[in-house]
């Protein structure tokens, strides 16, 4: 057998390669099966159709219709075409996919196919012509003005349009000659590079109001949130049109089930965030939040906060509060707030309902046996279903120990791994069931069949649950319920952090942070704590706008947000960390002068404070230098008019008749940038903590303006950045935590 499926594996390997694919390309196609089979069925039809080899081209197009289409039989009416040199471009390609997206019912008809896809339609050297001449008529004095600094991409792309099926290759000679005819051949000075124009600033985002919104209702933010919606949601589909997805499964009942859908929602836009209750949210979930909510409310939708309580070992009543707070902090109110386990016993039903239909089994092998992604087959995998189902409800009436029995799926998900797990043994009573059950569902399972209950329209998830899209669609449809569509999008990391629950565990055990929200972590309760404004992380989500690839962001950009927000926010105060007593010998006044300052210099309208003058001041001790030796511990000056004293170099800041209290400088927990990569730190992230981190200064002075100030209040202490009150405050002193200095240290990576 072992000997069989080498030659077998070797015939294919000799097959995809032949069509152009590299090595460890065809190799990558064998380890999915369904593409694997799908891909050899199409090589064998074109080879069969053209009589001879394929070119690298074909197979290229052979090799994207495999991967795109789901549908044996639709596979095989476009490589037919395929075979026949119908479909000769990726561009007719992708129109032929659009197509079979857009009619997802049979009988195609195939007249109309062949008029979108562009089939016979032959454009001619002389077509051509005309059509490059005509663009570079448009842009002749451009041409001329710029010679070959012009873009000629630009009357690539025009030409393009004018000419649906030309052949790209046969355009661009077209349009190197007559520019050629035009201009000449290049001088030295076309040779030269151009120089570089001054790099426009970006827009600024517009400011976020953090007010609670509800029911989708567009409100001021709206615009700062269409930000997101660059990228990969330009491409998503319209509720009801879920069959335009690529990869989309269309069953007989699809459409039928789809009607009723939009009966059921008028077509409106819904989405869910769908948070683990066992851990805080970090700044990674801000983005999930802010696209999820921000898709839906930007498009005059709904979205579900759906706690995913199918864990009960790790979940507690705390994170459920914390998580549900954060959402909240950012400005959003869910529509609803639900749980995965509001739907266990429908869960339950439709399980007995998958493995009468053959679809799913009672498994005994054990969960190391099942791990990775090559484990044996399961030798239950044909047992009668009646045993099934006799089994399964031994599972959970508790007859079977915790790993001695599984339900799974009978299905191959897109990374090859083989019949995932759909129920497992837990004798863990759950935070809101209670002992009423032991056995739970897993995300495998659970996720997309809450989705269609809730009739999500747009199932937003990051890129590593892709290889769960094919599983996803599969279990709703052996079911024959509604099924949403899943969309990827890349995760939000952060350097010099970690943002892990057990490393974050590590760090508080360890003492290195005091808890889940120390101001140098990343979790958002931390950034609240810190003072980080709800606002400058949503612009700052919005700045990082939505894509398929990872991004992995430097904290100053994001702090960056934090300042536009805060110089808005924060009004003026003044502190002084290191005090140094100065005494005016000279004071023109028996008593304290109070004078007037704007708590926004830039915008007077927005009121005044007092600050008490006297004739002792206290200043930052940096700022008086006379020699190197010794500490200066006070100083004794005299006073002059301004108007009739020099023209001063700088100004410092100061203050009179102050108050005592604690300021907490934060600086990055973490040395390196990925203090988790084994290569960046071979001792593990514990072994880079930064040992200035944090630096406590017990008696700061801060001006009595801020008296009354509540936890989360936030200032801008001259010349020294932007600060928070901190929730150990108390009536008889305050803590300031910096959230940030005034500009970005330059001397920071």
């Amino acid at each position: 057998m072992a000997a069989m499926a080498a030659t077998e594996e070797a015939e294919a390997l000799d097959l995809f390669t032949g069509i152009g694919l590299t090595e460890a390309k065809a190799r990558e196609t064998l380890r999915n099966a369904a593409l694997s089979a799908q891909l050899r069925q199409a090589v064998l039809q074109a080879r069969a159709a053209l009589g001879s080899g394929l070119d690298k081209a074909t197979g290229a197009l052979l090799y994207n219709a495999a991967a795109r289409l789901r549908d044996p039989d639709r596979l095989a009416f476009v490589v037919g075409y395929i075979g026949r040199r119908e479909i000769r471009t990726d561009q007719q390609l992708g129109a032929a996919l659009q197509y079979l997206r857009s009619h997802p019912l049979e009988p195609l008809e195939p007249a109309d196919f062949e008029r979108a896809c562009g089939v016979g339609v032959r454009v001619s050297p002389e077509q051509i012509e005309e059509a490059v001449e005509a663009v570079v008529s448009r842009h002749r004095e451009e041409l001329l003005a710029e010679r070959y600094h012009f873009n000629t991409g630009l009357l690539m792309a025009e030409a393009r349009s004018r000419l649906q099926w030309a052949d790209g290759k046969s355009i661009k000679n077209e349009v190197d000659l007559q520019v050629l005819h035009l201009l000449g051949p290049k001088t030295e000075a076309d040779l030269e590079k151009k120089p570089k124009a001054a790099k426009a600033r970006p827009a600024p985002v517009e400011k976020q109001k953090a007010a609670v919104v509800e029911n989708g209702e567009v409100g001021a933010e709206t615009k700062s949130l269409l930000e997101q919606l660059r990228g990969e949601a330009l491409k998503f589909h319209k509720p009801g049109e879920n069959y335009k997805t690529e990869g989309y499964v269309v069953t007989p009942n699809t459409m039928a089930l789809l009607k009723q859908h939009l009966a059921l929602t008028g077509g409106q836009v819904r989405t869910r965030f769908p948070p683990e209750p066992n851990g805080i949210l970090h700044i990674g979930h801000a983005k999930a939040i802010n696209f999820n909510f921000g898709y839906a409310k930007a498009n005059g939708g709904i979205c579900f906060l759906r706690y995913d309580d199918t864990n009960p070992e790790k979940e507690e009543e705390k994170y459920f509060t914390a998580i549900r707070e954060m959402v909240e902090w950012l400005g959003y109110q869910p529509y609803a707030v639900t749980h995965a386990s509001d739907y266990f016993d429908q869960l339950y039903t439709w399980a007995l309902e998958l493995i009468r239909r053959g679809q799913a089994y009672v498994c005994h092998q054990k969960v190391e046996e099942i791990k990775g992604h090559n484990p044996p087959p399961s030798p239950w995998r044909d047992r009668p279903v009646e045993e099934s189902l006799v089994l399964f409800e031994d599972m959970r009436k508790g007859k079977f120990g915790e790993g001695e029995a599984t339900l799974r799926m009978k299905l191959v998900m897109e990374d090859g791994k083989m019949d995932p797990v759909a129920y497992r043994v837990k004798f863990t009573p759950h935070h809101r069931t209670g002992d009423k059950w032991c056995i739970y569902p897993t995300y495998d399972y659970t996720h997309c069949l809450c989705d269609s209950i809730e009739h999500i329209t747009h199932s937003l998830c990051t890129k590593e649950f892709q290889a769960r899209r094919s599983s996803y669609f599969w279990l709703c449809n052996a079911l024959d319920v509604y099924c949403p569509v899943q969309w990827e999008y890349g995760r939000l990391n952060l350097l010099y952090t970690v943002v892990s629950k057990r490393k974050i565990i590590r760090l508080v055990e360890t003492g290195a942070v005091r808890d889940w929200d120390d101001p140098r972590l990343f979790t958002l309760t931390a950034l609240r704590r810190r003072g980080f404004p709800p606002e400058a992380i949503n612009n700052f989500c919005a700045r990082v706008g939505v894509t398929v690839a990872q991004a992995t962001m430097e904290p100053h950009l994001l702090e960056a947000c934090v300042r536009d927000v805060l110089n808005e926010q924060a009004p003026r105060a003044m502190a002084v960390l290191e005090p140094l007593k100065v005494t005016i010998t000279n004071f023109p006044a028996p008593q304290a002068i109070d004078v007037l300052v704007p708590n926004f210099p830039a915008d007077e309208s927005r009121g005044f404070h007092k600050v008490p003058f006297q004739s002792v001041v206290y200043i930052e001790e940096s700022d008086f230098k006379e020699d190197a030796r010794g500490r200066v511990i006070e100083l004794e000056v005299t006073c002059t008019k301004s108007d009739a004293a020099e023209k001063p170099k700088a100004f410092i800041h100061w203050v009179s008749q102050p108050r005592v209290c604690e300021v907490r400088l934060y600086e990055r927990l973490f040395l390196h940038k990925n203090p988790e990569d084994p290569s960046e730190v071979p001792g593990g992230f514990l072994s880079d903590l930064n040992p200035d981190s944090l630096r406590v200064v017990d008696d700061a002075l801060v001006d009595s303006s801020v008296l009354g100030a509540r936890p989360f209040d936030k200032f801008q202490f001259e010349r020294l950045g932007y600060f928070s009150v901190d929730p150990d405050s108390t009536d008889s002193k305050l803590v300031f935590n910096r959230t940030v200095t005034l500009k970005e240290d330059p001397g920071k990576a």
